[in-house]
């Protein structure tokens, strides 16, 4: 008889260290808004990569739980990096959500202020419109974006055959 346990596991993994990334994601990227919402918008994109990261940390630390209590000190690449793109997902949504809070409700003048930004940087062109959706979206996918080279890095570093 074929018993399920190990995806189960593997699924509790994800859902718990998820949803640790998805919550610690959401409180550090307010904090990050609104405590530097005085900064210049150099210094906020760097807080803002500076809390992406961190919150992409539970990637590292799902994967190594995994391994380590839940399958016999153990894991491939594929299943490492499976469980890091899953992890990340909620690290993204978390970010996504708390963008468009900040940038619908929060601080709705905030995409006219980025637009002005981008002008006084001399960026030269033409500036794309953009919405709150749109810019969670794209917060959304930069999250994943670093959250598969986390995924990828940290499998290549914990697997273990």
């Amino acid at each position: 008889m074929l018993t399920t346990t190990k995806p189960k596991i593997m699924k509790t993994t994800i859902i718990k260290y998820g949803l640790f990334a998805l919550v610690t994601s959401a409180i550090i990227f307010l904090a990050a808004l609104v405590l530097g919402k005085d900064l210049s918008m150099n210094a906020q994109m760097v807080l803002g990569y500076a809390s992406i990261v961190v919150s992409l940390l539970f990637v590292f630390f799902g994967i190594k739980h995994y391994r380590d209590h839940e399958n016999e000190g153990l894991i491939s690449f594929r299943k490492a990096f499976i469980i890091g793109i899953f992890i990340s997902i909620f690290a993204a949504m978390g970010f996504a959500m708390i963008d468009y809070i900040y940038t619908a409700v929060i601080n709705p003048n905030f995409i006219s202020e980025f637009i002005q930004a981008e002008k006084d940087s001399g960026m030269t062109g033409e500036i794309p419109s953009y919405t709150s959706a749109s810019l969670a979206i794209f917060m959304f996918l930069i999250v994943l974006v670093i959250g598969i080279i986390i995924s990828i890095l940290s499998g290549l570093i914990l697997q273990r055959k």
